[in-house]
């Protein structure tokens, strides 16, 4: 499991995260949703090792990783799409790709890619092509594919649809739930919960820095006043 125990986070002196907890088993899809605000990215960045906390425990299959830079917390297995599909627009796809997969020996790099290609097919006709190039919905499918190569066994994507088409977030939703399918666990932080609900099996719910409610997403999805009620609530 990969396990937030009693979180708690400061960014500019302000509390952001008010001793949160939260499990992703793997394998399976979690959800946590929430208003902008709320602390859902902040959650994101402390686990990814890009934010200083103040208390808590992050562990990965036992491991602690508090406090590790943000590579060595990629290396302990969980890997980040972080919101805004950022991809390095000079190179091509595919050395974007080779990029990411700079912590693998020289010599699995290409069959990593030619694997990671498989779950995202789209992009073997793009792999020529600038960053720069790409649309919305393409940028997002080598940011996927960049977390990917890292082989984790967590994956945190953050606001997976951010103003993507309808058509492109119902795909990345089918290669979500593929990579589950394939072992590994999922935290999908959304605020477009229809989205994050019909794909994830646990969901979790934050306002204002602290874990509302946590529980099935078929449970969620069955009271939707929580739902309501949290978008409405003040931010953090």
């Amino acid at each position: 499991m990969l396990t937030i125990e009693n979180l708690v986070l400061q960014r500019g002196g302000k509390p952001v995260l008010h001793g949160i907890d939260l499990a992703v088993a793997p394998g399976t899809v979690t959800a946590l949703v929430g208003a902008n605000g709320a602390g859902k990215s902040s959650t994101v960045m402390a686990v990814a090792g890009a934010l200083p906390v103040q208390s808590g425990q992050v562990l990965a299959d036992g491991l602690p990783l508090l406090r590790l830079r943000p590579e060595a917390v990629r290396a302990a297995g969980v890997a980040v799409v972080p919101e805004g599909h950022r991809v390095l627009g000079e190179l091509s796809v595919l050395d974007n790709l080779r990029v990411a997969a700079g912590g693998l020996p020289a010599t699995e790099v290409a069959g990593a890619i030619d694997a990671v290609l498989q779950t995202l097919p789209e992009l073997r006709g793009k792999l020529a092509d600038p960053g720069r190039s790409l649309s919305g919905g393409q940028k997002q499918m080598v940011c996927v594919a960049q977390a990917l190569l890292a082989r984790p066994r967590y994956l945190l994507i953050d606001e997976l649809s951010l103003g993507l088409s309808p058509v492109v977030v119902k795909r990345l939703a089918e290669i979500v739930q593929e990579v589950a399918r394939q072992g590994v666990g999922v935290l999908l932080i959304e605020q477009f919960t229809t989205l994050a609900l019909s794909v994830s099996s646990q969901a979790n719910v934050l306002v204002r820095g602290r874990m509302a409610w946590s529980g099935t997403s078929r449970a969620l999805l069955a009271q939707p006043d929580i739902l309501h009620s949290s978008y409405l609530a003040p931010t953090a």
